[in-house]
C-alpha cells in the first residue's frame, strides 16, 4: 500500500533537485561534458537573478534591488560566460528558450536590449527563431520593456500575480496593488500577439473559496492562454518561513486540496485543459500559443538544457550542473559576488552538479513524464532505455493499487497528489544528498 503522507511535500520541477548537487572535484571541462551529446534540440535558459522585491514565499535564487552598477557588471559577465559556453558547445541548436529569474523585466528596456544583443553576439542564438518565454511582474511589465520583448521574439509572457486581492497578496508577503496588476495586464495585451500566462497561489492565510473564486474570475477576464496554479509553501529561510515555521498542518493540506479541486472543475468548465497539477492551457488559444506548441521538438525527458547566468542549471544525459545555490539574502549576495569576480576561464568548466547513472536517468525520465497529465509513453521509454518501465519501477503497481494511477498515467487524484508522488519516487541516493544539504 502507498502511504504518501501530506499532499504537499515539494514541487519536483527538476530531478535531481539542486539541493542534491555538490562541488565537482575535479571540475570537468564543458567541452568534455557535452562531447557526444545530441545538441540539435536544446533548451536555452537564461537566469536574471534580480527582483524589485523578495516575496515572502520565494526560495528562488534572486536578489532584490541590487546596486545599479551590479546589473551592468552582471550583463558584462554574462556575455563572457555565453561566449565561453558557445565555444564549448559549438554545434548547439536551440528548439526553445526561456528567460527567468528573479524577474528578467527588472532590467530596464536598454538593459533588456543589451541582454538580447549579448545572447545573439556571444551565444550565437537569434531568439526570434524559437519559442521564447519570459517572466515578468506587475511592477515591471511596462510598455517600453514589453516592446523590447515583442521585438526580440518573445512568444509567451508569464506574470506572477498570485492573488488579485491586495490583502491576500500582502498575506503572502507580496506588497502589490490590484491597480498595478491591471495596468500590467493591459500593457501585456496591448504589446502584441504574445501568449499570456498568469500565476496564482492557493492556500494563502485567510483565503476562502469565495476569495479564490474572485481571483480566478479576475484572471479569466483576461482570457490567458495559460494559467499556473501553485499551492503556497512555507520554506526555510524565506520571509514566510522565518515567521511561521515549516507550515505543517493537516487542516491547511485539506484547504489547499479543496481549493485545488474547485479550480480544476472551474477551469475545465471554462475550456482549459489540465496539463499537470499546476499547468492549465486554454483550448484554441492565440497564434502565439499555437506556435508555442507546434515548434517544439524539444523533449524535456530526454533533451539537454544550456543554462547561462548565476543560478541557471544545465542538463546533459549524465551530468546536471550549475553554480552554488542559496536562499538567504547574505548567501545569495555572496554567490553573486563570487560569480561576478570569476576569471573568464572559469566558465569553461562545470562547478557544482550531480552525475546521473543509468538508474537515475531512467528515474528522471519517469518523473518528468508521470507528473504530466499525458503520463508515461511506455514504448518511448523502452526505445530509449531498452527495458520496460514497469519492470524498472514496480512502484507503479503500488500507485495503481492505491488509485493514484491507471496504466501509465496519474488519475485525477494522482495529479492532485503530485507533490507527494514526486518526492515518494525520489531515489535513496538523491534523497540522502538532499537531506545532507545545509540550507543557507
Amino acid at each position: 500500500m502507498v502511504n504518501l503522507g501530506s499532499a504537499y511535500q515539494g514541487y519536483l520541477y527538476a530531478y535531481p533537485h539542486k539541493t542534491a548537487y555538490r562541488k565537482l572535484d575535479p571540475r570537468p571541462r564543458l567541452d568534455a561534458v557535452w562531447a557526444g551529446e545530441d545538441t540539435a534540440n536544446l533548451l536555452l535558459y537564461v537566469h536574471v537573478p534580480y527582483c524589485e522585491m523578495r516575496c515572502g514565499f520565494c526560495n528562488l535564487f534572486t536578489r532584490a534591488n541590487p546596486p545599479e552598477q551590479q546589473v551592468a557588471a552582471y550583463l558584462a559577465q554574462l556575455r563572457r560566460q555565453a561566449r565561453r559556453v558557445a565555444a564549448a558547445i559549438p554545434d548547439a541548436r536551440y528548439a526553445r528558450a526561456a528567460i527567468g529569474g528573479g524577474t528578467p523585466t527588472y532590467l530596464t528596456a536598454p538593459e533588456l536590449t543589451e541582454l538580447f544583443d549579448l545572447l545573439e553576439d556571444a551565444a550565437r542564438v537569434d531568439l526570434r527563431g524559437v519559442p521564447l518565454s519570459v517572466e515578468t511582474s506587475p511592477a515591471t511589465a511596462t510598455p517600453d520593456r514589453l516592446a523590447v520583448l515583442g521585438a526580440r521574439g518573445a512568444s509567451r509572457i508569464s506574470i506572477g500575480v498570485q492573488s488579485f486581492l491586495d490583502t491576500e497578496a500582502h498575506a503572502a508577503g507580496r506588497p502589490q496593488r490590484r491597480a498595478e496588476v491591471e495596468r500590467a495586464l493591459d500593457a501585456i495585451r496591448a504589446a502584441g500577439a504574445m501568449a499570456l500566462n498568469i500565476d496564482l497561489i492557493y492556500g494563502i492565510p485567510g483565503q476562502t473559496r469565495a476569495t479564490w473564486d474572485a481571483s480566478l474570475d479576475a484572471a479569466l477576464r483576461w482570457a490567458p492562454e495559460e494559467l499556473y496554479l501553485y499551492p503556497l509553501y512555507v520554506r526555510p529561510l524565506t520571509g514566510l518561513g522565518r515567521r511561521a515555521g515549516d507550515g505543517a498542518d493537516p487542516a491547511w493540506d485539506a484547504q489547499r486540496l479543496e481549493l485545488y479541486r474547485h479550480a480544476v472543475a472551474r477551469l475545465a468548465a471554462e475550456g482549459y485543459e489540465q496539463l499537470s497539477m499546476r499547468q492549465f492551457r486554454r483550448s484554441g488559444g492565440s497564434p502565439a500559443g499555437d506556435a508555442q506548441d507546434a515548434a517544439g521538438e524539444y523533449c524535456c525527458q530526454d533533451d539537454g538544457m544550456v543554462g547561462l547566468g548565476c543560478g541557471a542549471r544545465s542538463y546533459t544525459t549524465g551530468l546536471h550542473y550549475s553554480f552554488d545555490y542559496a536562499v538567504s539574502v547574505r548567501s545569495v549576495r555572496g554567490i553573486l559576488a563570487d560569480y561576478l569576480g570569476r576569471p573568464e576561464r572559469d566558465f569553461d568548466v562545470a562547478e557544482v552538479g550531480f552525475a546521473l547513472d543509468a538508474g537515475e536517468q531512467r528515474r528522471r525520465w519517469l518523473l518528468k513524464s508521470l507528473l504530466r497529465a499525458e503520463g508515461v509513453d511506455a514504448a518511448a521509454y523502452a526505445a530509449r532505455f531498452g527495458t520496460a518501465v514497469d519492470d524498472d519501477f514496480p512502484a507503479l503497481d503500488r500507485l495503481r493499487a492505491a488509485g493514484y494511477a491507471e496504466g501509465h498515467r496519474l488519475t485525477a487524484e494522482g495529479l492532485a497528489h503530485s507533490d507527494a508522488i514526486g518526492p515518494w519516487l525520489i531515489s535513496t541516493g538523491v534523497r540522502a544528498a538532499m537531506t545532507g544539504h545545509v540550507p543557507r
